[in-house]
């Protein structure tokens, strides 16, 4: 509350008991309101609780939020659910002793969910262990379970818990749940057979129907549509658009595993809420005397079997209800509305005894084995004091529970004051109150209260009904100032009542009932037939729900109000010797809206849960009390003389401060141990100044520690500083030390390695060699050799690397030489198959031969042939053709020709005239010099006379010629290289010659012996030593390739 007070403005008041206008109940709703509208759902009045149903979900329950809210006092943080809770929890661990939270409003406020967020605040903050774990898991799932058989769907909250339920929660000296009780109270059974329009059954049904799986629904004999089953369509809603059945069915599953119920015992209990919806779709008949027949056998078959019963037995307790006359025993048939009233007594019966077991299956499963002492905290989720538009039977139970309620409420809260101010020693002046013991005497006093008429109207023999039951109301409690109905009222009052009504004032305000149907539910009568054959089944749970030692029913039972009654007495001793808490929760409007108050609604919630009653208790005394030293440590700045630090105690302290405060005696007292503060303006004027004063102590607190921490921060910056450097120093130090050690070391092993180089390896000159290696093969790198012709260049290797270089060289150059052939194109690889055999027809027999080897061959050398002789030789077979010189056999005239080589012959010819055709086969040779002339000798076989003898041409293609000449007409070997003289036929018997010698210059004559003189010029040295270098890549491949035919081969295919 201290901490949050200056926003009191803004978000209204935290605790009513602090509101100047308490007796004002605008004020308490404008309050209210204002908080509601900031999302601010909790407020308090002392310690108890009011919670406002926001409709929405809000971010303060996350485990963050518990986190916050634990072991904290319980006003220093706004109003929480959490901090009631860890209030309850550390008050039962120091004090030892037992509680419970009343959580009560009416259906729709949130009580459920209030009840959960305890549990979940308790899960989270209780000591873990495994076995502790444990029982919280069931603490926390044994919810879903109930809700799943105790909740439904009302006109005013879709999960509405329509019977009442008490849990104990134990635990153990250090703060561990150890166990827990549950009892409930009043489950309205009377919705399994019949439910109003826009209401549910119990949930379980709907969860089964629409969420079981097809196994379990087959094996049930069930549909998977609710519409089949008329104890579900009653209300017109099977389906709700805020309730998911289906994800609520795993949900329910999975809790009934934790609690431990065993596979069997979850078939056998699903297998009765089957049986249930099978027996209100039996149909009954009138036979022609008017008894009732069942009509519907298959629905009978399926009850017989998910039962246990058999299936005659069954129709024949349907159908007759057994009567003894002292030591006779008669059935008596059942007319068809008798049938129907006890099938549906029966099928309430199985549900509500069912539903008893289901709870005390959970009690077991959170027994506490341990027999030493616990300490408990209760949570009682109660039902709300409930108005409708036509109030039967169960609102009027339900009121009276609230009615007693309320009662205990005021009892304790006055009791809890008086006590408080008896132990501080201040005197206790009586508050004024509205007591309700007079209405609650009106319902319970014995023999004249509305009970005790019931219940005799209930046994009296004859004809009674519930108007005769409302007659002896009348004639007994007609007086009464808080009952009413249609015949005593006035004349005004009797138009808002009807003949069948009566109307009970209640301290939350006036509730008319109608009292159709108040026998029949309170009597509940099951027929001693059908509680027999319900003894004849099979089914475990239906056995125990159902014992066949259960006492006789000779004996009329108890009725329903009267069990009701007990259930209460019993629920208030357990309350009375626990200390209270209450949550009161607040439905802000009846369409579920989140952000919309109803200002009508809730003033009508505020007065029938008693919150001004309650307020006005708080406020009869003092609006304010807190122990002396929590009051001096929140505003011992407000005086000199206890800022900064009170030396003596807190009492003196405090005195000492409200002294200087000026508080006038009237509006305080101070206790043995706290200060009481009558009005709330004095403690806002309190609070206010304590404020202003804040913010002068900040600014000087600031200006003080920031001073302090920078100084703090400069000492320790020079001190940080000093030590970097010195350790920055001797790192450098050490560092280069290192270095140097290593710097003598690596220099020492390199000059002995140096030394001892050339010996064989070891530890002195391993390095050294490593060295060296490296260093040479770096360098190789970085000079490789860029072409096969610089092979030369290859780097002198050190003397332990020569045969590692021999190796790295000749895998090198074949590199290089494959590379190069790889990049050959067809084109290429021709003309250096040409030039292959070029050089083996001429390499080192003919002088000029190195000269052509940089010259590339063509296809042909005569692009224009004339179109005769292309007629006449068949242009297509030409493969060459090349200028020539012919000299005649006879005089050596010479005469320029065109030579064309075919693939049969070659054709000498004149201009358009074919001069001699010289077929290959009659080609015998051909002969040239060694010098550097450019003349070849065709010797061709002359046999007849008549043909012409041998060729003396001269060509400046020379080598190109004879290499095509050899390749075309395949004469390799007929390619004669002389020294000298030549030989040539001019014809048969006819003879001539061509000698061939080197002189300063080039000429062609005839000699005076007649022989035909070729002068040509020789090549001198370098110039030879230039061709080589100029024939490039070709030479060097020629020369290797011809090693091996196999090789060349590889390299080019």
């Amino acid at each position: 509350m201290e901490a949050s007070l200056t926003a009191r403005d803004r978000v209204g008041i935290q605790d009513f008991v602090l509101l100047d206008a308490y007796t004002s109940e605008s004020a308490f709703l404008d309050n209210l309101r204002k908080r509601f509208h900031e999302n601010l759902i909790y407020t308090y009045i002392g310690t108890l609780l009011v919670s406002v149903n926001p409709y929405k979900e809000l971010d303060i329950y996350s485990k963050k939020q518990m986190d916050i809210y634990m072991g904290v006092n319980f006003f220093e943080l706004p109003p929480h659910i959490f901090a009631l809770a860890d209030n309850v929890f550390r008050t039962m661990l120091f004090e030892f002793n037992n509680h419970f939270i009343l959580i009560s409003g009416e259906s729709g406020a949130g009580k459920t969910e209030a009840s959960k967020k305890i549990l979940q605040f308790y899960a989270v903050s209780c000591r873990s262990t495994r076995l502790l774990n444990n029982v919280r898991d069931r603490l926390l799932l044994s919810n879903p379970v109930l809700e799943a058989f105790g909740n439904a769907k009302t006109l005013k909250n879709d999960n509405s818990s329509r019977f009442g339920k008490y849990m104990d929660i134990q635990f153990d000296y250090q703060g561990g749940a150890v166990g827990g009780h549950i009892l409930s109270y009043l489950l309205e059974k009377s919705r399994v057979v019949h439910q109003n329009h826009g209401e549910r059954n119990f949930h379980i049904f709907y969860q089964l129907v629409e969420g079981g799986e097809e196994d379990l629904l087959r094996w049930l004999g069930l549909e998977r549509n609710c519409q089949h089953y008329s104890y579900l369509v009653q209300g017109g809603c099977a389906k709700v658009s805020s309730i998911n059945d289906k994800n609520d069915w795993k949900t329910v599953q999975k809790a009934l595993s934790v609690i431990e119920l065993s596979k069997s015992d979850i078939e056998y209990l699903f297998g009765i809420i089957a049986s249930v919806l099978h027996l209100g779709n039996i149909k009954f008949e009138a036979d022609v005397r008017g008894y009732a027949t069942l009509s519907n056998n298959q629905e009978m078959h399926w009850v017989s079997k998910l039962l246990g019963i058999p299936a005659q037995v069954l129709q024949h307790g349907l159908t007759h209800r057994k009567i003894e006359a002292k030591t006779d025993e008669v059935f008596s048939p059942f007319s068809v509305d008798h049938a129907v009233y006890a099938r549906d007594a029966l099928a309430k019966a199985i549900y509500d005894r069912t539903f008893n077991w289901l709870v005390n299956k959970i009690n077991e499963s959170l027994a506490n084995k341990d027999s030493s002492r616990k300490t408990v905290i209760g949570l009682l989720d109660i039902y709300g004091f409930e108005v409708f538009s036509v109030n039967s039977f169960e609102q009027f139970c339900i009121n009276h529970c609230n009615e007693k309620l309320q009662q205990l409420f005021i009892e304790l809260t006055l009791k809890s004051e008086q006590e408080e101010y008896e132990m501080e020693g201040i005197e206790w002046e009586p508050v004024p109150y509205f007591n309700n013991k007079i209405i609650c005497d009106l319902v319970e006093e014995k023999h004249r209260g509305i009970i005790s008429l019931l219940d005799e109207e209930c046994l009296r023999p004859g004809e009674a009904t519930d108007l005769t039951f409302l007659e002896k109301m009348e004639e007994k409690i007609g007086g009464h100032p808080h009952f009413v109905t249609h015949k005593l009222a006035d004349q005004k009052t009797r138009k808002t009542l009807q003949r069948g009504d009566f109307r009970l004032l209640h301290y939350a305000g006036e509730v008319t009932y109608c009292v159709v149907g108040f026998l029949d539910k309170n009597n509940d009568l099951l027929y001693r037939s059908g509680k027999e054959v319900m003894q004849q089944s099979k089914n475990p749970i239906i056995k125990h729900c159902f014992p066949s030692t259960e006492p006789d029913s000779k004996k009329r039972p108890e009725t329903v109000v009267t069990q009701f009654k007990s259930s209460l007495v019993g629920l208030t001793e357990i309350l009375m010797s626990k200390e209270p808490w209450y949550v009161r929760c607040i439905k802000p409007n009846e369409a579920k809206q989140p952000g919309r108050f109803d200002d009508v609604l809730v003033r009508h919630q505020v007065k029938y849960l008693g919150l001004m009653e309650h307020l006005r208790v708080r406020r009869a005394g003092f609006a304010y009390r807190r122990k002396y030293e929590i009051f001096l440590q929140r505003y011992k700045p407000l005086c000199p003389d206890t800022w900064p630090n009170w030396k003596g105690t807190a009492a003196e302290g405090v005195q000492r401060l409200i002294k200087h405060l000026g508080y006038k005696r009237d509006e305080y007292k101070l206790g043995r141990t706290k200060i009481f503060i009558r009005h709330p303006r004095t403690l806002f004027a309190t609070e206010d100044a304590f404020q202003d004063c804040k913010h002068k102590l900040a600014t000087r607190i600031q200006a003080k520690y920031k001073g302090y921490r920078v100084k703090g921060d400069y000492l320790k910056q020079k001190e940080a500083a000093t030590k970097i450097e010195n350790c920055w120093r001797g790192l450098i130090a050490r560092k280069e030390r290192e270095r140097r050690a290593w710097a003598v070391k690596v220099i020492k092993k390199f000059i002995k390695g140096f030394m001892t180089r050339n010996q064989p390896a070891s530890i002195d000159n391993s390095e050294y060699l490593a060295y060296v290696r490296q260093s040479y093969l770096t360098r190789l790198k970085e000079n490789l050799p860029k072409t096969v012709l610089d092979k030369d260049s290859w780097l002198t290797p050190p003397p332990i690397m020569r045969e590692v270089s021999q190796l790295l060289k000749k895998l090198y150059i074949r590199q290089m030489v494959r590379k190069y052939i790889q990049g050959i194109t067809p084109q290429r690889k021709a003309q250096i198959m040409l030039k292959v055999q070029t050089s083996i027809m001429f390499k080192g027999k003919k002088e000029s031969y190195p000269f052509s080897v940089s010259r590339p061959f063509l296809d042909t050398r005569i692009e224009d042939i004339n179109i005769k002789v292309l007629q006449m030789i068949h242009h297509k077979h030409i493969k060459y053709s090349v200028p020539v010189v012919k000299y005649d056999r006879n005089g050596f005239r010479p005469r320029l020709r065109q030579l064309i080589l075919t693939q049969d012959a070659a054709y000498l010819v004149e201009e358009a005239k074919i001069k001699q055709q010289i077929d290959y086969s009659s080609l015998k040779g051909v002969s040239v010099s060694n010098l550097s002339d450019n003349f070849l000798i065709l010797h061709v076989t002359c046999d007849d006379i008549k043909r012409k003898g041998d060729l003396v041409l001269q060509c400046d293609y020379l080598f190109e010629v004879l290499t095509k000449l050899s390749v075309i007409a395949n004469k390799q070997n007929c390619i004669k290289v002389v020294q000298g003289s030549v030989r040539f036929d001019i014809q048969p018997g006819r003879e001539g010659f061509v000698d061939f010698k080197s002189g300063q210059e080039s000429t062609v004559y005839r000699a005076k012996n007649g022989h035909l003189m070729v002068v040509s010029v020789a090549f001198k040295e370098t110039k030879v030593i230039i061709h080589d270098m100029c024939s490039s890549l070709s030479s060097t491949f020629i020369l290797g390739i011809n090693k091996s035919k196999v090789k060349m081969m590889v390299m080019w295919g």
